[in-house]
Parts: C-alpha cells; structure tokens; sequence
C-alpha cells in the first residue's frame, strides 16, 4: 500500500516489505513467525515493515498462537488464498470474527489460466470493497499480459512471482519490463512475491539461479515512470551494480518516490533482516 507519514525510512521504502516468513523457503514455524513479525513491528526499522502474510489453510493456527501472545494491536493480515475461491468466504468471517487479533487489508489469490471474467466477478462479490485484491495471472503465453490487463482493468492489483524453487519460476528481464509495462499502461499498482531475497540482483551460490533485487525493479519502476518502457529499464533490471542503483534512490524527490510505491506497492519476503541489512549496507537507512 502506497506509505503515508512514516518517518524511520525515506517513502521509496515504507511498508515496502511484507512478511512472508510461513512461506518456502523460509518455511517458519508459526510461533516463530508471530514472534519476528511482533518484534519488527516495534525496532526501530519498523516502518520497513507492511502485513503478515497468511496461508488461509492455516488461519486457526494463526489465530491460536496470537490468542497466547496476546499483541497489543490486531496484525495487519495479507489472506493467500490456498483453498480454492470457494474457500475465500469462510475464511473472511473467520478473520472477521477475531478483529481483536487480525485487521485483514488485502487478499491474494492466484488466477485460473483464463483469468475469465465470471470468475474475476465472483473474487469482487466475495472481498469486501474496503480490502485489495492481488491477484496472480499465471506467467508466460500469449495470454499473460491480456490477463494483466483484465486484472486491471477489474480493479485489482496483479502481482508478479520473481523466483521459486525452479529456474522456471524467474521470470527473464523481458517478462519482468513487459509486467512493469502493462502496469503503467492502466496507472495501475502491483505486487511482487518470490524470489526477492536481496536488495540487488545477483547469482545465488547454491542454487545457480539469478535473482532479481528489489532495488532494481524499484529503479526500473521509477524509469518507466519518467519515460516510459525503454533501454533504461532493462538496464536497471539487469544491473549488478549496488552502489549505482543507491545513488539513483538517493536522487528521487520525495514525490517521484511516492510515485514509484504507488506503482510498485509492497513484496513478500521470507525474511525481514536481510533487506534491512542490505539497505543498510548500501546507505539507504
């Protein structure tokens, strides 16, 4: 969500990590995940931090272990849906039923390949208006971005996974700089998942895999936001170069960096200390 009146971290990165500490492959225990989540939400690099995101296949686990922890205010909740769409109704009026513990703010699903529009008005009549919707077209195909676009163009937000457990789920630069078009073509916001370990694109050691950096699609964002999809995305995609890629950062006024969250609204990470430590590293907190 676009960041508003945070003071700890400049607005290009307010709430721009969401923690996905449940997911691979971090894979946290439930307790230990609630406890991390609580304690980054009050150190002094808290304002880094947006919601916690939650299978809705476990939301009685959720629910269980904050009843023992007892946090002063309800955890702001990101719902991925993993029951199937037919599942999105009771798990709402389960959160719904614990507002003490849970402020549900957004909804994740992945699309059916089609991404039809039956099937985009049944996702409208189950969230609540005041909750985004995040919704995940399956990559690749000539039909990919005309889903972006139906995603869009059905008010909400499409998300892009930049890595998994296979070279297949990391989408090429190309991919990533047709996503970021599509996306501004509607003045539209997105989300990104997967993959982002690491503020600037890199090889991982043990895997081989290249995972793009959060601060290059940051940059690529702010880019395409000056002059549209050209060279100079691409090239900010592609970078290695850290040092360069901060200095850029630095130079963005307060409302070109507004500009890029607005479009580039939040990532999932399964960890929540090593963007502070690379952000930190590079000058940028």
């Amino acid at each position: 969500m676009p960041p508003q009146g945070q003071r700890d971290v400049p607005p290009l990165l307010a709430r721009l990590v969401d923690d996905a500490a449940l997911f691979p492959p971090g894979n946290a225990p439930m307790p230990d995940a609630i406890r991390l989540h609580l304690d980054g939400r009050t150190n002094n690099r808290s304002d880094l931090v947006g919601l916690f995101l939650c299978p809705a296949s476990r939301l009685p686990e959720l629910i269980t272990d904050l009843i023992k922890v007892k946090p002063p205010r309800p955890v702001e909740l990101s719902l991925v849906i993993d029951t199937g769409l037919g599942g999105v109704p009771k798990a709402l009026s389960i959160v719904e039923s614990r507002a003490e513990l849970l402020a549900l703010r957004m909804v994740e699903m992945p699309a059916p390949s089609d991404v039809d529009e039956v099937w985009l008005e049944r996702v409208s009549e189950f969230v609540p208006e005041d909750v985004i919707r995040v919704i995940e077209p399956r990559r690749g195909g000539a039909g990919w971005l005309d889903g972006l676009r139906r995603v869009i163009e059905h008010g909400s937000w499409p998300k892009i996974r930049c890595g998994g457990v296979s070279q297949q789920n990391f989408p090429s630069v190309t991919e990533v700089a047709d996503f970021l078009g599509v996306i501004n073509e509607g003045n539209a916001s997105f989300k990104a998942t997967a993959g982002l370990h690491n503020a600037v694109r890199h090889v991982d050691e043990e895997t081989g895999f290249t995972h793009h950096g959060f601060l290059n699609l940051l940059i690529a964002t702010a880019r395409l936001i000056a002059g549209g999809v050209g060279p100079g995305v691409h090239e900010a995609l592609e970078t290695t170069d850290g040092k360069a890629l901060a200095t850029e950062a630095q130079h963005l006024s307060e409302d070109e960096q507004l500009a890029v969250r607005s479009m580039f609204a939040s990532y999932g990470s399964c960890s929540l200390t090593d963007p502070v430590n690379d952000l930190e590293e590079l000058g940028l907190l």
